[in-house]
């Protein structure tokens, strides 16, 4: 099957380019940054066409190979969940490309969302339950996913919007608490700052992620909202645990070093 991966170099798209691949189908990828893409060790393996989404062609789908998918991971503003260019030139961009390339002809398209569109709403979190986004970044996720359904109500398309929860693995932002955690281990640090961890999250691995999106795309058949997620509440100290826990390393955790982070609920966790 002919995929195109949107956001390819990015931490979620590099996976699912692999995912992709292992399972031996066809793949474009598209990328503002042609050298980034050849550092990856998938590069000699895909098609690779350059696209800014602020300047599509007029025959964007033509001259992305008329692929048979297409998973859209790219959006760009991030990790600045505030800023308003979320909801404005971001948002504009991503709405031009996903209404082109269907009107020019794709009949699947699968677009990621975020848990950040159910706002500081806690608990288990079903795809029926009201978004209702606190920052700039879910609001603009939401108003993309709104205006997507109005223009494709009377459209022959497959549209899937999967709203991913909270991921980690190799490859993620240097500010991740993956990331953190590693970079601690590395300097064979003997504290590690953190905040009181008691916060309840939906934690997933960065693979179990590009599995579920790759099935998800490639073999469902409804268009629809779908939680990205594990299902499993679990503490962000119990994770910060098992991650020095694997590596054999003891530490000593500052919790309550940081605050709570306001633009998230305190406990809440998908339900798929």
């Amino acid at each position: 099957m002919r995929v195109l991966v949107t956001g390819a170099t990015g931490f979620i798209g590099d996976y699912v380019v692999k995912e992709l691949l292992a399972r031996g189908h066809e793949v474009i990828v598209t990328t503002r940054n042609l050298e980034k893409a050849k550092s990856r060790e998938w590069f000699p393996d895909v098609i690779c066409k350059e696209l800014d989404l602020a300047d599509i062609p007029d025959d964007v789908f033509a001259y992305l190979g008329s692929p048979e998918r297409i998973i859209h991971l790219a959006w760009g503003g991030l990790p600045n969940y505030n800023d308003s260019i979320h909801t404005g030139q971001i948002f504009r961009e991503n709405l031009k490309f996903c209404n082109e390339i269907v009107a020019q002809g794709a009949k699947h398209l699968f677009v990621a969302g975020t848990c950040f569109e159910y706002g500081l709403t806690e608990g288990p979190l079903p795809v029926s339950t009201p978004p209702a986004p606190v920052t700039e970044y879910g609001r603009g996720k939401n108003m993309l996913r709104e205006a997507l359904e109005g223009i494709f109500k009377d459209k022959v398309v497959l549209f899937q919007w999967a709203r991913l929860f909270y991921l980690y693995g190799e490859g993620q932002s240097p500010n991740s608490l993956y990331s953190q955690v590693r970079k601690a281990i590395a300097n064979g640090d003997k504290v590690f700052n953190m905040s009181k961890g008691d916060q309840v999250r939906d934690f997933l691995p960065v693979e179990q992620v590009a599995e579920k999106i790759v099935t998800l795309a490639l073999d469902g058949d409804e268009s629809g909202i779908f939680n990205v997620c594990s299902g499993k509440p679990r503490t962000v100290l119990s994770l910060v645990e098992e991650f020095f826990a694997a590596h054999d390393y003891e530490i000593e955790l500052d919790k309550g070093y940081y605050p709570y982070p306001t633009y998230e609920p305190f406990a809440f966790w998908g339900v798929e």
